[in-house]
C-alpha cells in the first residue's frame, strides 16, 4: 500500500474533519513545498539582515578603537617634549624650586587634567 492510502485509512479513524485529512495528506506527499520555501526565504532574509547589523556594529567598534588609538598618539606627541624637559631637568640636578622646572611640571599636570576632563566628558556623553 502507498503512504497516501495508509494515511487516508488512519485519518478516517482518528480525525473527524476533512480539512485536517487534506492538510496531512498534502504534507506527506510534498504538496506544501511552496510553503516551506517561503519560510526558508523569509528566514534567509532575516538572517542576512541580522548579519548586516552585526557587520555595522563591528565596523563602528573598529572605528572607535582607531580614533582612541589616534588620540592617545596625539596626546603622547604633544606631551612628549614637556615630559622630556621635566625628566631632563630633574635628572640633571635641577631643583623643584627652579622656575623652568615648575612651569614644565605645571604644564604637564594641566595637560593631563585636560585629557582627563575630555575623557570624563566623552564617557558622560556616551552614557546619557
Amino acid at each position: 500500500m502507498k503512504t497516501v492510502e495508509l494515511v487516508e485509512r488512519g485519518a478516517g479513524k482518528f480525525n473527524s474533519g476533512a480539512s485536517n485529512d487534506h492538510d496531512l495528506i498534502s504534507a506527506l506527499t510534498g504538496r506544501q513545498a511552496g510553503l516551506d520555501s517561503a519560510v526558508a526565504y523569509r528566514t534567509r532574509r532575516v538572517v542576512l539582515a541580522s548579519l548586516g547589523v552585526m557587520q555595522e556594529q563591528k565596523a563602528g567598534r573598529k572605528r572607535s578603537r582607531s580614533v582612541a588609538v589616534a588620540c592617545v598618539l596625539v596626546i603622547l606627541l604633544l606631551l612628549g617634549p614637556a615630559l622630556w624637559r621635566v625628566a631632563d631637568d630633574l635628572i640633571g640636578g635641577e631643583r623643584f624650586s627652579d622656575i623652568a622646572t615648575q612651569f614644565s611640571l605645571l604644564f604637564c599636570v594641566l595637560c593631563l587634567a585636560l585629557v582627563a576632563a575630555v575623557l570624563v566628558a566623552g564617557w558622560a556623553r556616551r552614557n546619557s
